[in-house]
């Protein structure tokens, strides 16, 4: 069955269908990474959004759960140049076609994925539909301007507190956004309890677990439209328990502190990222999502001093901060997928947690 992508700015790409049928609009963004294709379907940080995979051939090993980083797809639509219908992998459990229809992830395939990531790096993101119809072309592109990602971390966190690894040596709050899995998995493989809770938990619900430390897991959406979370933040940074950012749990963390975060003309969103820690010289490659950045300037009252930067851009990717025992990162040590470079910065959150005890 044919289908087609429609772009904000009027351009039509045709393909096919794959996935489930019907209608979906969301912000067009394209990821780099070469592999992980589950863990991206699968990352709540895309809440909202069309994703578009650069690399052409998707689908060859399957689709298999243990490779989710939550209980279901959040993005709004999934766009491959080419689909493999036949995937060849030992752990497979069925097709990544079937996992989308399963799960209601309306996709395209066919598209010069090429083209349309050209379009996004010259234009910036735009809203995009992919639609089984490209009449009342005008009507589209309408809903097209109208649209807009909200409530992205009302809709991705969970609705519950859940303890894992009970008798953990360290208590660790892991305030989800949007959390994906791996962060929790990084953190119990490092002996931690920990005690997941919404993003509608105050601050005094966070207290109340004696936590020895908090991580500030990643998510999806504008970080401004966070008010309630950053004023919850600013009382817990008042207690100077070690706490530990990443991706979106970095940009509320410096708007706790007074900073400011800005949009990214097309964003970093892929397995190969490279990053440089301003302390050492070296330069990581990263695993990224994401569509905004701090703006290191807003924060130089903010005792904050600037950890890292991304080699391409010079954006903010990392931040110390001086006057609480706090540090956060805007890429992903926990990976999935990607490379493992930078996971010893969960090592660094044990050691600041075991600090704090000893002081």
């Amino acid at each position: 069955m044919k289908a087609y992508l429609i772009l904000e700015n009027g351009t039509v790409f045709e393909g096919a269908s794959i996935g489930a049928q019907g209608e979906s609009i969301g912000e067009v963004v394209f990821t780099t990474a070469m592999v992980g294709y589950m863990e991206t379907i699968t990352d709540p940080s895309y809440y909202g959004q069309i994703v578009t995979q650069t690399f052409p051939l998707i689908g060859n090993y399957g689709a298999m759960k243990i490779d989710s980083e939550s209980g279901k797809p959040e993005l709004s639509g999934y766009i491959v140049r080419e689909l493999c219908t036949d995937g060849s992998n030992f752990r497979k459990e069925e097709e990544l076609d079937e996992f989308l229809k399963r799960n209601n992830v309306v996709g395209i395939s066919g598209v010069d994925t090429r083209a349309l990531t050209r379009i996004i790096r010259e234009s910036g993101v735009m809203n995009g539909m992919i639609s089984s119809s490209k009449s009342k072309l005008d009507e589209k592109l309408e809903k097209l301007k109208k649209y807009k990602v909200e409530k992205a971390v009302e809709n991705t966190s969970s609705k519950d507190v859940h303890v894992m690894n009970e008798n953990g040596a360290h208590r660790v709050v892991l305030w989800d956004f949007g959390a994906k899995a791996n962060i929790e998995r990084e953190l119990i493989k490092r002996d931690c309890t920990v005690i997941r809770v919404p993003y509608s938990a105050t601050a005094e619900e966070i207290l109340s677990y004696k936590p020895d430390g908090i991580m500030l897991s990643n998510g999806g959406g504008n970080p401004a439209d966070n008010v309630g979370i950053v004023a919850e933040l600013r009382k817990l940074s008042e207690k100077k328990i070690p706490t530990f950012g990443i991706c979106l749990g970095h940009q509320l963390l410096a708007l706790s502190m007074g900073g400011k975060t800005v949009k990214l003309k097309y964003g970093h969103r892929g397995a190969n990222q490279p990053v440089k820690d301003l302390a050492t010289g070296k330069v990581f490659i990263t695993s990224q999502n994401h569509g905004y950045a701090v703006d290191e300037k807003s924060l130089k009252s903010a005792d904050a001093e600037i950890r890292f930067t991304n080699a391409n851009d010079f954006t903010c990717e990392g931040v110390d901060y001086k006057s609480i025992p706090a540090f956060s990162v805007q890429f992903h040590p926990e990976a999935c997928g990607g490379p493992e470079d930078t996971e010893f910065l969960f090592d660094r959150f044990i050691g600041l947690m075991e600090d704090n005890k000893n002081a």
